[in-house]
């Protein structure tokens, strides 16, 4: 780590370590802060956008439609930003075949940010944000894939941060040592609890993103984590009923300045550049989440407009809610998730290919796989 290059308006200090390496210790929150015309525009659009988005979780009759799909969007990038290679497709067609040819690493790493996400968020109505559920989180994240050995564990080892292969001599960064990094996570969830009114939450979202990538307390999985911990503190707040926000679409387009804007706070305090960042990611994808909905929502409304008109079988409408939750349909699932016999299950699968809005994809008389293309378009943030 090259320690020149971290200024005295760095947020935080360097420490030598007794191996003999050089570390950064992040300084305890809230940073100084001068609120600059361009700070209070940035947070005045992010809050604008956010509350229009909420506005549309609270009016959802159904919210599994909306919140799966935004769910298994932000998994997908939040992984991609790590460098995992794995499609929204790849995770719909994993869940609605889990022994199927798609069981993947890659896309297991994806389905159990899944899994950490919907855990915390349920975990929410019964225990705050706190260092307690980010091992949760790690649990959940790091079940039975890379990494696994030490998950739900904060780290007893040093880590560092840089290329791939590269040793602690050669680290881009290198966070705080074991015993510093216990007393910065202290301080961490001090603030995750402090409720003050002069702090706006997403000011303070911010500053505990960057921090807990700064204190970087787990062997691995730590910026999937920190993801995961900016959806979850915006619901805890109030500020999203629903988690329909996947912030990871942003980051993932502008990694490159993602990691430069933390690397300026680290360096050289530039608190305001980051959070003008952070807050312009909250604006745009709130607004991008907003759009998508109204076009599920409209395709939905579609569907089911159009079954209706053809006076089809209960269990046919309900099939239409499924596929929202997920694509990819078997018949064997859609059995199972509607509670209906096999030839009812054949029947509603039928109805919906013949109406055009399920396409058969594997081409084989048996064990056939089915998907509802237009549908997964849209969740993928295409057209249509």
């Amino acid at each position: 780590m090259e320690i020149t290059s971290f200024s005295e308006k760095s947020a935080g200090q360097i420490v030598k370590s007794p191996q003999g390496y050089s570390a950064f210790v992040p300084h305890p929150l809230p940073p100084k802060l001068d609120y600059s015309s361009e700070l209070v525009g940035a947070l005045s659009e992010a809050d604008r956008s956010l509350a229009t988005l909420e506005g549309v979780g609270r009016r959802l009759p159904n919210p599994h439609l909306l919140v799966n799909p935004y769910m298994r969007r932000e998994a997908v990038l939040s992984s991609r930003i790590e460098g995992t290679q794995a499609s929204l497709s790849d995770l719909f067609l994993f869940e609605a075949e889990p022994q199927g040819e798609t069981k993947r690493a890659d896309t297991r790493e994806v389905y159990n940010y899944v899994r950490a996400l919907s855990h915390g968020w349920k975990r929410l109505s019964s225990l705050p944000l706190s260092l307690r559920l980010v091992r949760e989180l790690h649990l959940e994240l790091m079940r039975g894939v890379r990494g696994h050995e030490t998950r739900g564990e904060f780290r007893k080892r040093q880590n560092w941060v840089g290329p791939p292969g590269c040793s602690l001599a050669d680290a881009t960064f290198v966070p705080p040592p074991p015993p510093e990094m216990t007393a910065a996570l202290s301080e961490w969830e001090k603030f995750l609890h402090t409720k003050d009114a002069s702090l706006p939450p997403l000011l303070q979202c911010g500053m505990l993103h960057y921090q807990f990538e700064a204190i970087h307390p787990f062997a691995d999985g730590n910026g999937r984590v920190g993801r995961l911990l900016i959806i979850l503190f915006l619901c805890e707040r109030g500020l999203l009923t629903q988690p329909l926000l996947y912030l990871s679409a942003y980051l993932e387009r502008n990694r490159a300045e993602y990691y430069d804007r933390l690397q300026g706070v680290d360096r050289r305090g530039e608190w305001e550049e980051w959070l003008r960042f952070f807050l312009r990611g909250v604006a745009v994808q709130s607004q991008d989440a907003v759009t998508t909905a109204e076009r599920l929502l409209g395709l939905h409304k579609e569907y089911r407009d159009r079954l209706q008109r053809r006076r089809v079988t209960a269990p046919t409408l309900a099939l239409v809610d499924e596929i929202f939750a997920n694509p990819y349909v078997t018949i064997p699932r859609a059995r199972d998730r509607l509670k209906v016999s096999y030839p009812t299950a054949q029947a509603a699968v039928k109805r919906l290919v013949d109406a055009g809005m399920l396409k058969e994809v594997t081409a084989k008389r048996r064990n056939r796989l089915y998907c509802a293309v237009q549908l997964l378009r849209l969740a993928q943030g295409e057209e249509g």
